[in-house]
C-alpha cells in the first residue's frame, strides 16, 4: 500500500522533498504503532486500531491517541482502589457475610471472584421486586423519595426532565428544600442531546440538589478525559434503606425524540427494587463515583460496616465494574456462571457482541446439553452495532446457541442473567466490549429461586408470545450486502 501510494505521489512530479515529508511519517507512525499498539491489549483489540493506523494513518493514530486507553485516568484509578480498600477494611475482608455451607461450590467462587474484584461481600438478608414498566419504576421511585428523611442518592446515565420523569424528579427538589440531602450523579456525555437535559440541569441549578456531571467532557473548563468512557450505572438510594437498579435511565420511554415517536421506538426496561444489606452496597458504588467527582467521601450517611443477618433473606452482592478497575469484573463473572451451568442459560440484552471468551463459554456450553437462550431486538437503535451483533448470530446457531429476536419497533432493553433454577444477574450491563471494558456498570448476583423463578415467568409471558426465533437455514440467506456490512461492522466489535 505504500509503495502504491508512493508511486502515485511521483507520477504527479511533485517535488521530492515533498513526498519525502509525506511518506516518511506515514511509515514511521506504522512501524511505531507496530511495536506499541499491541502493548496489553487484547489481540483482536490490538488488530482494530492497528487495521484503522494502516489504512488511514493519520487520522488512526489520532484516533488512538484520543480513544486509545481503555482505563480511567491514574487518579480516578487510585480513588476507585482507595474505596476498595476502605470498604474491605470495614467489611471484615470477607466475600460472604454470614452463612454459606448450603451454597454450591460454584456460587462460593463467585461470590469470592466478585469480591477479590469489585470488593463487595455476598450478605443474606435482601429482598427484591421486579418492575418490568418503566413509567411505573419511576413513578414507585417518586413515592419512596417523597417519603425520604436523610438523603437520597441518584445516578443515571440518561436523564431528562419530561411528562414521565418530572414527578420523580419534582419529588428529589422538594426533598432538598424540606432538609433531606439530596446528591444526583448524571454522565455529561450520556445526557447531552436529550430533549429534557436543559430543563433537568435549570431545575437542579435553581435548586438545593447537589449535583455533578459525571465525567464531564469540558475542556474549556479543564475538564477532560476519554469521551468515550462512560458512567452508565443506574442507581436510586433512599436513606440507605430502599435502592433501585437495573436497565431504566430516567427519561421516557421514547426518549423524546421525534424521531423515535416516528418510527414508534419504545424502549422496553427491567428495573428491580431491592431493601437490605445490599442497598448499601449500592450505595457505596455512588459513593465511590461522587468521591471521583467531588474528592468528598460520604462517611456519615454510608453504611459499610453492615450489620448483616447470619442467614435468612435473599443472597445477593452487588458487582460494580468498569475502567476504574483493572479487570472486567462483570465479563469473568458472566463468564464463570455461564461455564458452571448444569441445565439452563438465558440471557436478554439489547446490545449482544461477544468477546472470544464469552462466545467460546455460551457455546461450549450449549454442546455440553446446556439450553442456552438469547433474546435480543430486531432492530436496534446503533446501524453499526446491530451489524456486528447479527454477524456473530450463525456461529452461535450452528453451535447450538438459540437466538430469539424480541420484534421492532420495540427495542429490548432489559439486561440480565438466568443460570439454572436460583442464579440471577441483574443491572446495566450489556454483553458487549464496551459495557465489559468502556462503560461503569453495575449489576446484581442474586442466589435465590423466587427471583430467577419471576425472570422466567416474565420470560414466558412477555417474550415468548412474541419474539421470533431465527432458523439458521433462513438467516444464511440473507443477502450479499447483509453479509458484507456485518463482516464489516465485526472489525469495529471489539472497539464498539
Amino acid at each position: 500500500m505504500v509503495d502504491l501510494w508512493a508511486t502515485q505521489l511521483f507520477e504527479l512530479d511533485w517535488p521530492a522533498w515533498l513526498v519525502t515529508l509525506l511518506i516518511i511519517p506515514d511509515i514511521l507512525i506504522r512501524l511505531i504503532a507496530l511495536g506499541w499498539v499491541p502493548y496489553r491489549r487484547k489481540p483482536a483489540v490490538g488488530l482494530g486500531w492497528l487495521l484503522a493506523i494502516f489504512f488511514i494513518p493519520y487520522v488512526g493514530i489520532i484516533a488512538f491517541l484520543i480513544f486509545g486507553s481503555s482505563k480511567l485516568p491514574a487518579k480516578r484509578r487510585k480513588d476507585q482502589q482507595t474505596i476498595n480498600d476502605l470498604i474491605k477494611a470495614q467489611t471484615g475482608a470477607q466475600a460472604i457475610l454470614g452463612k454459606s455451607e448450603h451454597l454450591s461450590e460454584p456460587l462460593r467462587t463467585s461470590a469470592q471472584l466478585n469480591y477479590s474484584l469489585g470488593a463487595l461481600p455476598m450478605t443474606h438478608g435482601n429482598s427484591f421486586s421486579l418492575l418490568p414498566d418503566n413509567h411505573e419504576a419511576i413513578r414507585l421511585m417518586a413515592k419512596e423519595v417523597e417519603q425520604a428523611k436523610k438523603f437520597v442518592h441518584v445516578e443515571f446515565y440518561i436523564a431528562a426532565y419530561d411528562s414521565t420523569t418530572a414527578p420523580f424528579f419534582d419529588a428529589l427538589k422538594e426533598a432538598a428544600e424540606r432538609g433531606v440531602h439530596v446528591r444526583v450523579l448524571v454522565d455529561h456525555i450520556g445526557c447531552v442531546g436529550y430533549p429534557g437535559y436543559k430543563e433537568l440541569v435549570k431545575l437542579m441549578d435553581n435548586s438545593p440538589i447537589d449535583w455533578r456531571r459525571s465525567l464531564p467532557v469540558r475542556p474549556w473548563r479543564l475538564e477532560y478525559q476519554r469521551p468515550d468512557l462512560r458512567n452508565h450505572r443506574k442507581i436510586v438510594v433512599i436513606d440507605g434503606e430502599v435502592g433501585f437498579t437495573g436497565s431504566l435511565n430516567a427519561i421516557d420511554k421514547t426518549y423524546n425524540k421525534r424521531a423515535n415517536v416516528k418510527k414508534g421506538f419504545e424502549w422496553k426496561d427491567l428495573a428491580i427494587r431491592c431493601t437490605g444489606p445490599v442497598v448499601n452496597e449500592l450505595d457505596a458504588v455512588f459513593a465511590t463515583d461522587w468521591y471521583s467527582e467531588t474528592g468528598d467521601i460520604i462517611s456519615d450517611e454510608l453504611q459499610l460496616t453492615m450489620e448483616v443477618p447470619n442467614e435468612g433473606g435473599i443472597m445477593a452482592q452487588a458487582v460494580p465494574s468498569g475502567p476504574g478497575f483493572p479487570l472486567e469484573n462483570n465479563l469473568r463473572l458472566f463468564n464463570h456462571l455461564v461455564y458452571n451451568a448444569n441445565r439452563r442459560v438465558v440471557i436478554v440484552t439489547p446490545y449482544f457482541v461477544p468477546n472470544e471468551s464469552l462466545k467460546q463459554a455460551l457455546t461450549t456450553e450449549a454442546h455440553s446439553g446446556v439450553d442456552v437462550r438469547i433474546y435480543v431486538s430486531e432492530q436496534g437503535n446503533h446501524a453499526v452495532l446491530q451489524y456486528a451483533q447479527e454477524s456473530f448470530y450463525e456461529e452461535l446457531m450452528e453451535n447450538g446457541v438459540k437466538i430469539f429476536l424480541y420484534p421492532k419497533p420495540t427495542i429490548l432493553h432489559s439486561k440480565f442473567i438466568l443460570i439454572d433454577d436460583n442464579v440471577t444477574v441483574i443491572g446495566s450491563s450489556n454483553m458487549d466490549e464496551r459495557s465489559f471494558a468502556m462503560n461503569m456498570e453495575i449489576s446484581l448476583l442474586i442466589v435465590d429461586e423466587g427471583v430467577t423463578s419471576s425472570l422466567y415467568d416474565l420470560e414466558e409471558e412477555a417474550y415468548v408470545p412474541v419474539v421470533k426465533e431465527l432458523n439458521i437455514e433462513q438467516w444464511r440467506k440473507r443477502s450479499l450486502k447483509q453479509k458484507y456490512l456485518e463482516n464489516v461492522c465485526r472489525l469495529t466489535s471489539s472497539l464498539l
